[in-house]
């Protein structure tokens, strides 16, 4: 969590569930929690390659530096690009500080992938799938159709609202997105196909690609479990951008069988696995640490705990929280507010609309300043505090849409949670990070799953980060991902 620029709340939903999720197709911004449909795609966006690099490494949480696996990644690139039809093609990969699962391509080359993406990938023909997918979109040109087939909907749609009126304009402008979503849809389909003919003429496992979008599928499902909502696949969204992953894998087998029998091709799974022991795993520690419902900043120096039943999300603009399938909501950033300013003054002065100006009172938690008041948007309702912390001022704000008495001291409980970490305990809060390790005779999936650091459903994100069905039996002296601090 990082600082946040101030800004206007005319609220409802828009303030907590508006930004992309974690595993975002389009990969925008950093923020909670829609449940995505499909896999990564391309930003689409043709700019010069110094600002647009720039652009993407610094919305992402900035370049992840790990030697090992960058050099593996380039020497994918490299194998992929000795076989392609543009073999002169020059190709970089960064890899982003986030934990989001991601992939993008830009025109001049440059390839983007999450430390997310890497950790959700079990082989090397998975990567090189993905890599794939995303160099097919730069040489198929998709960024530019899409710019022009979006440049020609807004001239049909500006000349239908001078000639035809505004309801004729809407109709158009409705028509026109159904039309870019399905040839949106259709990219990534041709993507998908162009990318599984690539790794296969490389020498890899052409149905690398099929297994990558089955894990992310799952990933897609788990996330939406673990924050009360329902998949993607039980939401359809006609607009949507990406058709749906079980569409996508269907798609990609049939392309592989046409190819060949499944385990020809080249796996490489020990060897990626090398590659990623010992990569962060999660929250970038220099943005906090999401421990169950807590949440601990050692380089700020504070903890604050959510109430029950919050599932936790972190990101480079804010925490944010979500409880009761949607319902209930928080957020906590930080603001620009001068050391003279009164909390209480400031908590009025116009950037949350809607405030209850008779609820506004300055109090103290554990003995740091804070002020605190009540909120209505809409149909939600809102509590929230503005803390005074080591020379920062943060917001926390919850949001429902039934602020029960029971309900609002259940979010002050919260709110007095915020206190100065102390002793060591900013020491004993470590980063996870994933390790290999090889699995003993006799050792199952749910005995692995307990060395996980993480604080909920271990079993279920052992067997999603190793691509492993309910049940499966582990081998002996096989390896495997787990994530400890």
């Amino acid at each position: 969590m990082l600082r946040n620029t101030p800004f206007g709340v005319s609220f409802a939903l828009a303030l907590f569930l508006s930004g992309c999720a974690a595993l975002d197709p389009g990969g925008r911004r950093a923020d909670l929690p829609a449940v995505p449909t499909a896999a990564p795609r391309t930003t689409g966006i043709d700019t010069p390659q110094a600002s647009e690099h720039k652009r993407l490494v610094a919305l992402f949480g900035g370049e992840y530096r790990f030697p090992a696996a960058e050099i593996y990644l380039n020497g994918i690139l490299v194998r992929l690009a000795q076989t392609s039809e543009t073999p002169s093609e020059a190709y970089r990969v960064t890899i982003l500080n986030t934990p989001m699962v991601n992939a993008f391509a830009l025109p001049s080359g440059n390839l983007y992938m999450t430390r997310g993406l890497l950790a959700l990938a079990n082989d090397s023909s998975e990567i090189a799938a993905v890599m794939a997918h995303e160099i097919s979109h730069v040489t198929a040109r998709h960024a530019s159709a899409r710019a022009e087939l979006e440049k020609n909907a807004q001239v049909i749609s500006k000349a239908a609202s001078l000639i035809q009126g505004r309801q004729k304009s809407d109709e158009v402008k409705a028509s026109g997105r159904l039309s870019l979503a399905s040839f949106s849809r259709q990219q990534e389909l041709e993507a998908d196909q162009i990318g599984v003919r690539a790794i296969a003429r490389a020498g890899y496992d052409p149905y690398g690609a099929a297994r990558f979008l089955t894990s992310l599928g799952r990933a897609s499902s788990l996330r939406a479990s673990l924050f009360g909502q329902r998949s993607g696949e039980e939401q359809p969204d006609i607009l949507a951008t990406h058709p749906s992953t079980p569409e996508r894998i269907r798609q990609a087998v049939n392309v592989a069988r046409q190819l060949g029998a499944p385990g020809l091709g080249l796996g490489a799974r020990d060897e990626y696995f090398n590659a990623i022991d010992g990569m962060d795993f999660g929250d970038d520690p220099s943005e906090g640490f999401v421990r169950g419902r807590r949440f601990l900043h050692p380089k700020f120096g504070f903890i604050f705990t959510a109430p029950e039943g919050f599932a936790l999300e972190n990101s480079a603009q804010a925490l944010l929280g979500l409880a009761g399938g949607g319902s209930q909501a928080l957020r906590l950033d930080s603001v620009n507010v001068s050391s003279s300013q009164d909390l209480g003054t400031y908590l009025a002065s116009g950037w949350m609309e809607g405030l209850d100006a008779a609820s506004v009172r300055n109090v103290s938690l554990n003995g740091i300043p804070a002020a605190i008041g009540m909120a209505r948007g809409g149909d939600w309702q809102f509590r929230v505090a503005v803390i005074r912390f080591n020379g920062e001022v943060y917001r926390l704000i919850f949001a429902t849409r039934n602020l029960s008495a029971n309900m609002d001291a259940r979010f002050m409980e919260s709110i007095e949670s915020f206190r100065k970490l102390e002793g060591d305990e900013a020491l004993r809060t470590r980063p996870l990070r994933l390790k290999i390790v090889s699995a003993t005779q006799g050792e199952s999936a749910a005995s692995l799953s307990r060395r996980m650091a993480v604080g909920e459903q271990q079993l279920e994100q052992f067997l999603l980060l190793n691509g492993l069905e309910s049940g499966a039996a582990l081998r002996p002296d096989e390896r495997y991902k787990v994530v400890v601090e």
